[in-house]
Parts: structure tokens; C-alpha cells; sequence
């Protein structure tokens, strides 16, 4: 039987390509540029027959219906209505058989409404399950987050997903695989783990879900306040769609730095360097996102209807890039810098840079006074440790609730290691504060020099 885990980083999503017998296969939750899996499909002399949905998706941009487009698949899904466009509607418990694999749809709500998992039953397991598709209902480590279908209902919610997770998918058994639809890294939980494989057995004797009460796992998803990108609620909108298909014109025109000055005033541009390179020199205004972080942060800064300017380091990361800010459902890049800030500055147009510290010398300053330490990571991060006296604003929501500072205090912003951060202070720069600095290596460093650290109550 062929089966793949296929990832995306920056979105920490996974896909999965499975053989299923006589030739046929299926892909469950495929994002929205599709090649990948039509490659490993056509390697393995697979022809896709189903394209499984396990719930609308929040953070990304489904490949669906250009799947089905291309290759005659039929898209399935459940019986509820947030699933919006499907072939093949599964009702709980429901089966479907695809080549000698025999597909048991599982009614798992509480992350969202209409979330699906799929027990998957090879003819040779018998009535043994293989494995269950879980999408965002169970994690590795961890569950999905309960707030998103409305933040007042995220107590209730979390009830449902215990019931859901105890009743639908511990019957399957301790050797059966969980197959989530979202790994490290993804906005969608809170604390999974850095592992990808696992089975029940696992999950029963690590995972919070298993581990504690009704009552007490309800609290502990109240307490996770989770930021909430803005473009999950455009995602939830084309994946009724099942996901629109690509566009022709990709983006990808470059442009001699004059041109691309000329364009700068009708869009927004971002710079996906290091931070350490932004600071050293980029262009005024610019954001700095990194490049895996695109596919996250893309969306706190621009709409699918924003004119994007992008500068990467390499022409080969064009590609990237482009594919990142697509899988957000972000169409709208207008080109890139030829040859970088290196062809902007030998053009005599104007850069800026910005200052950068250690954990070192952040340390030394405070003890001197006179700064503020800006901490930019999340909710949950900061709840778990953070330096003694710092302010905290979560860096997707620092533009529109700025620290209540003077614009020359001089401030040091830190994150976890210095990409969130790097962001940060060149949305602080663009607000007018000039005395800001990226902490470079962020709390890892700090803490790695045990520097003191507080919890909050």
C-alpha cells in the first residue's frame, strides 16, 4: 500500500496521497497548488479517484476542485453544510469503498461544526483499523482549537471535541494510526508536537485530551487564546468553493528598481530577507517577513485584493515565495526587485536600516534603564515565561494597538529567536518609533544565558 505524508512548511499542514488498491488512490486535504500530489500519484501508477475533506480549513486554501478538474476525481465530504461544494456527502458512519480500502466516515465535531475524520480499513487489516484521518479534531500531542466557530462557545466547543475524540475515534483502537491534517507550526493548535507519527496508544498516554477530565480539558482549551489571523475568514469563504484553481498570470514579473519604486506607492511591499539582512539595509516601508513565514503573516498584512511588492534574497526563492502568499488565497503580487536591495542600492535610491542586539546587551541595558523590552510572541508563550518588567503585545496585532510610548523610546522587541520580531519592528518603524532594535535569538538566547524569567500567575 502507498502512503505519503506530504507537507507544507510554514503552515505546518499535511496532506496525505494514499494507494488504495486496483490501481486507484485518494488525497486528503490537498492545499491549493496541487502538482506535488499529482506527481507522486503519477510515480506511483495511481489514478486519483477521491479527494477527501476532513473540514473546511481555516489557514489555508484547498486544492480540491482543481484536483477533481484535473483528474475526474470526485471530492468528498460531509453531510453538513459548511462544506459547501462536494460530490460524494458521507453521513457518520457512513462507508465508501475505493478500490479493496474501505472508508468509515466519522462525525468529529468541536474544532469546527462540520469536522470530519476517516477510519481507513485495507483489505488485508480486516476489521482492524489502519489508520484515521483526524484532520484538525486530534493532533500529535494536542487537539484543535475550539474558539474558532465563536470565541464565547470555546468552553462548550472543547466539550464536544472530548466527546467527539472518547466516542468516535478511541473505539478504533490502540494500533491505529492518527493522521491529523496539521502539524508543528500550524495556527490551528496550540501545542503539538514536533513529532509526526503516532498512533492512539500514543495519543492515550501523552495527549491532554486523554489525560484529563471533561470539565478539566475544557478549561485548559479556554485558556489558550490563540490569535486569529485575519484571512482564515476568506479561507472559510473559497473553501466552500472546495478552493479556486490557480491563477495563470503568476506573479512573478521582475522589475528594475526604478520601476518597482514607481509601483511602491500604489502597493505594499515585503521584504522575505533574514531580519539581520533587513536590518543591515532594506527599503522605507517595507515589512520584513520571512520566507517560510509567509504563508502565516502574508495574511495579517495584506487582503486578496492588496498590490504586493516582494524582495528575496535569491531569484530561486520567487517560486517559494509566490506559492506561499497563494496557498493563503493572495493572487495579488505585482513582481519583485531585480537582483535585490544589492541592484536598489548601486541605483543610488534611498535605503534605511534599522538596529539589532543580543539577549547580552538587552540585559546590560536594562539594568542601566531607560528602555522598554517589547515581547511579541503570543499569548500562550507569554503566560509560560517571560522577562520580569516587559510589555507584551502579540506582533498580528501591534498595528492596531501600538505600545503607548513616545516615538524615540528606545525599544527592544523580542520573540522566540528573532523572525517574529524582525516583523515587528518594521511595522514599529513604519508607525514612526525610531529607536527600535531586534533582540537576535530572542528568549532561546536569553533564557540559554539564564537570564531571569517570571511566569504569569
Amino acid at each position: 500500500m502507498f502512503f505519503q505524508r506530504v507537507k507544507t512548511k510554514g503552515l505546518g499542514h499535511n496532506a496525505y496521497v494514499l494507494g488504495c488498491g486496483e490501481g486507484l488512490g485518494v488525497v486528503i486535504d490537498p492545499r491549493r497548488d496541487v502538482q506535488e500530489y499529482l506527481k507522486l500519484a503519477r510515480e506511483n501508477d495511481l489514478a486519483i479517484a477521491y479527494v477527501f475533506e476532513t473540514h473546511r480549513q481555516e489557514d489555508f486554501e484547498f486544492g480540491s476542485r482543481s484536483l477533481a478538474e484535473i483528474t475526474g476525481a470526485k471530492i468528498v465530504a460531509g453531510t453538513h453544510e459548511l462544506f459547501g461544494e462536494c460530490d460524494v456527502r458521507l453521513a457518520d458512519k457512513q462507508e465508501l469503498v475505493v478500490g479493496t480500502t474501505r472508508f468509515v466516515a466519522l462525525a468529529t465535531p468541536g474544532h469546527t461544526p462540520e469536522s470530519m475524520s476517516y477510519a481507513v480499513y485495507p483489505k488485508d487489516t480486516g476489521d482492524k483499523c489502519w489508520g484515521v484521518f483526524t484532520g484538525d479534531a486530534l493532533f500529535v500531542g494536542d487537539t484543535g482549537r475550539t474558539d474558532l466557530p465563536d470565541p464565547d462557545k470555546t468552553s462548550d466547543n472543547a466539550g464536544v471535541l472530548y466527546d467527539s475524540i472518547h466516542k468516535k475515534l478511541t473505539p478504533l483502537g490502540d494500533h491505529a494510526f492518527i493522521l491529523p491534517a496539521h502539524g508543528a507550526g500550524s495556527a490551528c493548535g496550540g501545542n503539538i508536537s514536533e513529532r509526526d507519527d503516532t498512533t492512539l496508544a500514543l495519543e492515550k498516554a501523552t495527549n491532554p485530551v486523554f489525560k484529563k477530565s471533561r470539565r478539566e480539558f475544557m478549561e485548559l482549551k479556554v485558556k489558550e487564546k490563540l490569535p486569529r489571523p485575519p484571512y482564515f475568514r476568506h479561507m472559510e469563504e473559497v473553501n466552500l468553493l472546495a478552493g479556486r484553481p490557480l491563477p495563470a498570470d503568476s506573479g512573478d514579473r521582475i522589475l528594475a528598481p526604478r520601476e518597482f519604486q514607481k509601483k511602491i506607492k500604489e502597493g505594499l511591499v515585503i521584504d522575505t530577507r533574514s531580519p539581520e539582512a533587513f536590518a543591515g539595509a532594506h527599503i522605507h516601508g517595507s515589512y520584513n517577513v520571512w520566507l517560510e513565514g509567509l504563508s502565516t503573516f502574508g495574511g495579517w498584512l495584506a487582503t486578496e485584493s492588496t498590490k504586493l511588492l516582494l524582495v528575496v534574497d535569491q531569484p530561486t526563492k520567487v517560486e517559494q515565495a509566490i506559492a506561499s502568499l497563494q496557498r493563503i488565497g493572495i493572487d495579488s503580487v505585482e513582481g519583485f526587485l531585480a537582483k535585490g536591495v544589492e541592484a536598489w542600492r548601486e541605483e543610488g535610491l534611498p535605503i534605511e536600516s534599522l538596529g539589532t542586539t543580543s539577549a547580552q546587551e538587552a540585559a546590560l541595558w536594562m539594568q542601566k534603564g531607560g528602555i522598554y523590552i517589547l515581547d511579541v510572541r503570543d499569548q500562550m508563550e507569554w503566560d509560560e515565561k517571560h522577562i520580569p518588567g516587559a510589555l507584551h503585545q502579540y506582533v498580528g496585532y501591534l498595528e492596531e494597538s501600538p505600545p503607548s510610548l513616545a516615538r524615540d523610546s528606545k525599544i527592544v522587541v523580542h520573540c522566540s529567536v528573532g523572525h517574529r520580531s524582525g516583523l515587528a519592528v518594521s511595522m514599529l518603524r513604519r508607525m514612526g518609533f525610531s529607536n527600535v532594535f531586534n533582540m537576535l535569538g530572542g528568549l532561546t538566547a536569553w533564557e540559554k544565558l539564564d537570564l531571569p524569567l517570571e511566569k504569569s500567575p
